[in-house]
């Protein structure tokens, strides 16, 4: 597969305008290097130049934010490594999130979890060819470490997929980046309805992030507005924020500040109390142990 190189972050975010709660967590970021450590999927889209962890500190410092869900980059396809070494390196500051194979044992993932793992990710078929698809079998095992099962759907995949993640033996899955529903369909479209639906089993949480992944248009987004309000006002204590920093795949399209991508949340849950479930109660309750 032919591989390009993803656009580098934007490295120096504002301060949010919004106040942001003391032990606010960044619930999905990614860190990438360098190269000649750390080799790249030959089947991943993309490549990156280095992210360090050191750079994610800075950002998270900036914003005001204390804790970061680092999730395995797609990028490295099955191999943790990284996340490994970070985790290593910062475990006071990160918790980790793996791209699982059906050859996890319990063995690894008892070792896993003692190093600050807390979750697996699953992806749909159109969403990267490199990646897990869903595993009952997986999920059904990191329940013994209380683990949220993670699922990346693309467009409107999450009707076709809904049926096979409550299925999962799991009482706790997480629909990642507003479930990619494509922002023009509007709220009363089914993947939205769907979402909505699934909330109400109380086994399921969103994160509100990436924006991006749901229109083509210039931040700050406002077509996904209506939706992002209308998940927090059915179920504020199911949301989580997150900054999906460094924005991978965003070739030829502006790279958002981070800054900005925080005060977003503001006008999306406009209650303070929401928002500091939204970014310190549900995410510790999750991740925090």
């Amino acid at each position: 597969m032919s591989q390009y190189l993803t656009p580098p972050p934007d490295y120096a975010p504002r301060k949010p305008r919004m106040k942001v709660p003391k032990g606010a967590w960044d619930t999905q970021i990614h860190l990438f290097g360098p190269a000649s450590e750390y080799a790249f999927d030959p089947d991943s889209p993309y490549y990156s130049d280095e992210v360090s962890a050191e750079s994610a500190i800075a950002m998270q410092d900036q914003l005001g934010l204390a804790r970061s869900l680092l999730v395995s980059g797609g990028g490295y396809g099955l191999d943790y490594l990284h996340l490994e070494h970070t985790l290593a390196r910062y475990p006071d500051r990160f918790r980790g999130v793996i791209f699982p194979s059906a050859q996890t044992d319990d063995e690894e993932l008892a070792r896993l979890h003692a190093m600050g793992v807390r979750g697996i990710r699953f992806v749909s078929d159109r969403r990267a060819r490199n990646l897990p698809r869903i595993q009952p079998d997986v999920a059904a095992r990191v329940r013994q470490f209380d683990w949220p099962v993670h699922f990346y759907p693309h467009g409107i995949d999450l009707v076709e997929y809904s049926d096979a993640l409550m299925a999962l033996d799991s009482d706790k899955i997480v629909i990642d980046h507003l479930a990619s529903v494509p922002a023009a369909g509007g709220v009363d479209q089914p993947a939205v309805k769907k979402l909505l639906e699934m909330l109400d089993t109380g086994r399921v949480w969103v994160k509100l992030s990436g924006p991006m992944r749901c229109t083509d248009e210039e931040p700050p987004y406002p077509s996904v507005a209506p939706i992002a309000s209308a998940l927090v006002r059915h179920a504020p204590e199911r949301m989580m924020w997150a900054s999906d920093w460094p924005h991978v795949n965003m070739v030829g399209r502006t790279m958002p500040n981070d800054g900005d991508l925080l005060d977003l949340l503001a006008e999306w849950a406009p209650d303070e109390a929401d928002r500091e479930r939204i970014l310190v109660t549900t995410p510790e309750a999750l991740y925090g142990n």
